[in-house]
């Protein structure tokens, strides 16, 4: 079901294991695999999580490897795994680098995947921070704000309704080739991620929805503002879904120490917090739930379902 900017605060999560930033991933991550993911996401499905996403990047150099990993799993093969063993949950890439890749190409995964689930695909893209992927790719990376930008405009192009889609930009042409299968929705909604300005302005001129990256509580508002007055200046008239992503959370009280920003507590309590992000005009959360093992972590996904979520829009 398309997550509303009208309907109650929806709530969806990164996948962990797919990704194992040294910033956020778990200790039990590095011996889990798809067997793990698949539970999770049949949890999420169950218990009424609006989506689950996975992110992109393709190799890390070894000046980065430290902080980041090189565990990566490629989005499109992940959420397509994922399809095949859910039913409602929807499939989002939280954010496909797509100036990596022609837009055809990118086009023609995104519409087989979503073909595929029946529809159930947000289409979340960024501009990517690695530069090492970009030239070994031959992707251009000090300019891949503006290769972005109109990268996004060929993508809306290449995956609408059109066998055979038609673009011209001043990096990007196309014409005459035909797409089969289409996707499923008649538009795919396409997601802006990043905090920066210009990742801001992106998203109100571009963009379906908005997925902030790394903005702590306090600075949301503003940046909200400036989405909307940036949304109002370009003319663009249809609602944007405001996104943001949460502290760590943890329902109940745990035994173990969980980080000192991580919000713990009744059910009440933490509904009451995240109800704050509503009131500053957020229409989905992204959650992430501190865990020792994946059984604790689908524990802690379907208390958040059950016990915390039907408090969220009092």
């Amino acid at each position: 079901m398309p997550i509303s900017t009208t309907g109650p605060l929806s709530y969806g999560m990164q996948l962990p294991i797919q990704s194992q930033s040294t910033i956020y991933a778990e200790g039990w991550e590095a011996a889990a695999g798809p067997d793990d993911l698949a539970e999770i996401a049949r949890t999420a499905d169950r218990t009424g999580f609006a989506y689950l996403a996975s992110c992109d990047h393709v190799a890390i150099p070894r000046r980065l490897a430290g902080v980041m990993s090189t565990v990566w799993y490629d989005p499109v093969a992940t959420l397509a795994y994922l399809a095949g063993i859910t039913e409602r949950v929807l499939l989002m890439s939280h954010v496909a680098v797509v100036g990596l890749r022609h837009p055809l190409v990118t086009a023609k995964q995104y519409a087989t995947l979503d073909h595929l689930c029946g529809g159930r695909l947000i289409l979340g893209v960024g501009a990517g921070h690695v530069a090492e992927e970009f030239e070994a790719l031959g992707a251009d990376f000090d300019g891949r704000g503006r290769v972005l930008d109109e990268t996004i405009d060929a993508l809306k192009a290449a995956l609408g309704p059109e066998e055979y889609p038609e673009f011209a930009g001043e990096r990007i042409s196309f014409g005459g080739l035909g797409q089969l299968p289409r996707p499923a929705q008649e538009r795919v909604p396409v997601w802006v991620g990043g905090s920066s300005p210009a990742a801001v302005r992106r998203a109100a001129v571009r963009g379906d929805g908005w997925l902030p990256q790394g903005d702590p509580r306090e600075k949301l508002p503003a940046q909200i503002a400036r989405l909307k007055e940036l949304r109002e200046a370009a003319g663009v008239e249809e609602p944007i879904v405001v996104g943001a992503i949460t502290e760590p959370l943890y329902v109940g009280e745990p035994d173990w120490s969980v980080g000192r920003r991580t919000l713990t507590g009744k059910p009440e309590a933490l509904a009451e917090s995240l109800r704050g992000y509503r009131a500053m005009g957020v229409h989905q959360i992204q959650v992430r739930f501190r865990s020792r093992s994946r059984s604790e972590l689908t524990d802690q996904m379907a208390a958040f379902a059950a016990e915390v979520a039907p408090h969220l829009d009092r």
